[in-house]
């Protein structure tokens, strides 16, 4: 790496941030369990999405002992809402393993915390830095997207392989002294200035340090390829109420998309209809009343959901509960939607 300003880029960045830095729950403690929840809870999420869930799994949670023991529905209806549930499965694994192989302390180098179940290069990375102070690199999008622009790299960011580029910048530029504070400061700059589009260059505590900037074309960075094309299924979901008020549950598979939350069933319109579904339940359908047509987007796909409650003679077949049982169960964010739509519509 040829870049001229290591030395002033570093002390540049670690000044701002610790001048500068937002007040984060997780930046009051060097706690690396804790640490390590903030930054499984913000992959994929907004900050100001995270903040209460992290304050509300911190009271329930607040040592990995607690975490490593809880039922595993009891913690997925702590994350529901947050999405992407594996990390939480992730989580809790990697918890029972540091209770089991490292005596209850998370490992303070890469070689083992790698081994932790969900811990990758990036979170790895994250609690060596901040929780131990340890000079590793961080690299996610953001971390990518302001290197790119300041050390004027033209590498496609959408190519795994990329990653080890800005992997091997890091290891040059971090601050040995300050390794937290220089990996949060570029994480902060990526969240609040060095933006997707439109970046505050004039607010930029590196702008003097930034080849993109002093070339005059920052928002032509980072490159990064299209994704593929978005997969589009449809669904009927049905919210069936029998006689004594009950609703009929169903669970999902153990492994995949959303394993073992809890939804209403869903039926695959290119493949099912109602009155089959009806059919397989021997279910008698009373009456029928639509509530909410929405799409949910997930990373890779899209769900488009057309909602109706049902009213319907009881069978034995199926999980048929309460409304008070369905409030505890930990159920994705479209099944909360319909919920709510139902409870608002059908008193």
């Amino acid at each position: 790496m040829n870049y001229p300003y290591v030395t002033e880029f570093r002390q540049s960045l670690v000044e701002w941030f610790n001048a500068e830095k937002r007040d984060l729950p997780w930046r009051h403690t060097s706690d690396p369990y804790k640490i390590w929840v903030s930054e499984v809870m913000l992959q994929q999420t907004r900050v100001d999405t995270v903040i209460p869930y992290y304050n509300r799994f911190m009271e329930s949670f607040p040592t990995i002992e607690l975490l490593a023991e809880a039922p595993q529905e009891y913690l997925l209806k702590h994350w529901e809402g947050l999405g992407y549930y594996s990390r939480a499965r992730n989580l809790q694994a990697g918890a029972r393993d540091v209770i089991e192989n490292y005596g209850g302390v998370v490992p303070d180098n890469r070689h083992e915390i790698s081994k932790l179940k969900g811990v990758g290069p990036y979170t790895a990375g994250a609690i060596l830095s901040i929780a131990y102070n340890k000079p590793e690199h961080a690299v996610d999008s953001n971390v990518m997207r302001v290197l790119s622009r300041v050390l004027h790299i033209y590498d496609d960011i959408a190519i795994p392989k990329t990653k080890k580029i800005f992997e091997a910048a890091v290891e040059e530029l971090i601050d040995p002294a300050h390794a937290s504070a220089f990996n949060q400061g570029l994480m902060e700059l990526g969240a609040l200035i060095c933006t997707p589009t439109s970046p505050k260059c004039l607010l930029c505590p590196v702008r003097e340090y930034c080849l993109a900037f002093n070339e005059g074309e920052p928002e032509n960075l980072p490159v990064k390829s299209k994704k593929g094309k978005m997969k589009h299924l449809t669904y009927n979901v049905l919210v069936c109420e029998d006689d004594q008020g009950r609703f009929l549950m169903q669970q999902r598979p153990q492994e995949g998309l959303l394993a073992n939350l809890w939804q209403f069933p869903m039926i695959d319109t290119s493949l099912e209809s109602v009155e089959a579904f009806a059919k397989d339940y021997v279910l008698e359908i009373k009456a029928q009343q639509e509530l909410l047509t929405f799409k949910h987007v997930f990373s890779h796909l899209t769900w488009h959901l057309n909602s109706y409650y049902i009213k319907c003679n009881t069978t034995a077949m199926g999980d048929w509960l309460t409304k008070e049982q369905i409030e505890l169960l930990p159920m994705p964010v479209p099944m909360l939607k319909i919920w709510e739509e139902m409870k608002k519509q059908i008193k």
